[in-house]
């Protein structure tokens, strides 16, 4: 995440190994000399304890961890530059310190290069915005770093409004802010981007996230809100967003949803003078409404109780609920919430083989992830259903971490195998049904009667009817109307049909296989 962090700093390399060949003195100490000597071990651990809460500044994207480490080594340098001076300081214990900080380091950055061994890093070519195409990856690192993100503590109120909604973020809701959190980090150097050209704080972008789909992409609402950022049809269409011709409808799309949404906070933005809370009110409640109260009101506070109290409670909850996630996004430390460390780098992967969604989440495990990659993989990929299968030779967009994983474990081997094995199960497979010559029950053939003389006469023959010609079964051609939900995958295992044969039949194009509910689909080929 920083640059300066991860770079050793000449001067305390050139002290470290000077103090090398510093020896104690070996006389006994004064008491004062001792009391000194505590006073620097003291200032070392002090500087160790403010340099690994840095780290984790840093791992959680807070800007302030960069300046928190630069000055917790300073500190190191200058205890060290002290034990020098003081009788009785022992400087190979406070190397050991240092050493073992830098090594924390290097081991870590180690563990990064192994992790992408090998792995492709180039972005979708789609979702390349001109702030990575332009800038080199360490200045595009440090600038995201220091992109005066805290510069939203100033544009909103930080009230009891806040707080409550801070409370239930932390509380029963937590989960769904830790899982909203791990969706946004891989989609950030998609959606992020787009946000930074329209000049709107990132925390904002979280939080309305957080709130309006938790992170998933294909995330709709009973009124007909769609994506992340649950676009309404109508706006969506102002913002270019809708239908795309193949059967997508790009609100789904994460980096147009984010370009989109950048663009309506702006312009709402810019009517209500930069007020953040009126143009959040203005997302859920509706703009004209937020523009009447607004300027009806001169202009006051969205909290004073004549405006606030015209908007109706689903945008008095939603308004803080947004702006305590974003507080949260911001200051994670202060309420001790320990964001996941996520590698969500942009990058593509070229499948060696078909699969599907459901494949890949199977064979890339959860290696450094809480519940596996099949958010990530559908939120990256939305055209995609989980069960739909996609053609060798394409390119789909992932993650470095993924990317590696892929080439490691889905490709071929042990792992790939298996995944193939359960994904292809066939739970009909497992019943069995008995035939005709493995029967062994008994079959009851009505009481025997004694003949006069003790004589059962023989019996009669019967003769057997004559065979019928035998003609081909005829076998109606059936056929399903699609419903709301449905899926080609999910029809043709209701059916017991092939999705490539189902999908030809239709005329389906892969890898999309688009329909939509009331279309009519010829079931040829299928089982049931």
């Amino acid at each position: 995440m920083s640059v300066s962090l991860f770079s050793l700093r000449p001067w305390s390399l050139l002290v470290a190994a000077s103090l090398l060949t510093v020896v104690p003195a070996a006389h006994a100490l004064s008491a004062r000399d001792k009391a000194r000597v505590e006073a620097i071990e003291a200032r070392m651990a002090a500087a160790e304890k403010r340099y690994s809460d840095a780290l984790v500044l840093v791992n959680n994207a807070d800007p302030k961890g960069t300046a928190e480490s630069d000055a917790a080594l300073e500190d190191m340098e200058d205890v060290i530059t002290a034990c020098i001076a003081q009788k009785g300081c022992t400087v190979s214990g406070l190397l050991t310190t240092y050493k073992r900080l830098l090594k924390q380091k290097v081991d870590g950055a180690a563990a990064d290069e192994e992790d992408d061994a090998g792995m492709p890093v180039e972005a979708d070519p789609d979702h390349v915005a001109p702030l990575r195409a332009d800038v080199p990856e360490a200045a595009r690192a440090a600038a995201l770093l220091n992109d005066h993100r805290h510069a939203f503590d100033d544009m909103v109120e930080y009230n009891p409004a806040i707080q409550a909604g801070i409370r239930r973020w932390l509380t029963d809701m937590r989960p769904a802010l830790l899982t909203s959190y791990e969706n946004y980090m891989n989609l950030r150097g998609v959606m992020w981007p787009e946000w930074e050209k329209g000049g709107l704080p990132e925390a904002l972008l979280f939080g309305i996230m957080a709130k309006e789909s938790n992170g998933r992409v294909h995330a709709s609402s009973r009124v007909g809100a769609a994506g992340l950022m649950q676009f309404m049809p109508a706006t969506g269409r102002r913002f270019g967003l809708g239908p795309d011709g193949t059967g997508f409808d790009t609100r789904f799309d994460p980096r147009s949803a984010a370009e989109a949404s950048a663009a309506y906070m702006n312009e709402r933005m810019r009517g209500l003078n930069r007020n953040i809370e009126y143009a959040l009110a203005a997302y859920n409640g509706g703009e004209g409404r937020a523009a009447r109260i607004y300027r009806d009101m001169g202009g006051q506070s969205f909290w004073t109780d004549s405006a606030y109290n015209q908007f109706p409670g689903e945008t008095k909850d939603y308004v803080p609920m947004v702006i305590a996630a974003a507080w949260i996004f911001l200051h994670p430390q202060q309420y001790g919430v320990e964001f996941p460390k996520i590698n969500g780098q942009p990058a593509t992967i070229r499948l060696a083989r078909s699969t599907t969604i459901y494949e890949l989440t199977i064979c890339l495990g959860s290696t450094g992830t809480r519940d596996g990659y099949m958010r990530a993989l559908r939120n990256l990929n939305p055209r995609y259903e989980a069960d739909g299968w996609i053609p060798a030779g394409t390119t789909i967009n992932a993650t470095t971490r993924i990317a590696g994983l892929y080439n490691r474990y889905c490709v071929s081997g042990p792992r790939a195998d298996l995944a193939r094995t359960l994904i292809t199960a066939d739970v009909n497979a497992a019943i069995k049904r008995p035939t005709a010559t493995s029967f062994t029950g008994s079959v009851a053939v009505g009481d025997v009667q004694a003949m006069q003389g003790g004589q059962v006469p023989p019996p009669v023959a019967t003769p057997a009817p004559a065979p019928r010609p035998a003609t081909p079964a005829r076998r109606q051609a059936r056929s399903y109307t699609v419903a709301r939900g449905d899926t080609l995958g999910r029809i043709a295992s209701r059916f017991q049909c092939e999705v490539p044969a189902l999908a030809r039949a239709n005329g389906l194009r892969a890898p999309a296989y688009a329909i939509k509910p009331g279309q009519r689909l010829k079931l040829e080929g299928c089982d049931r």
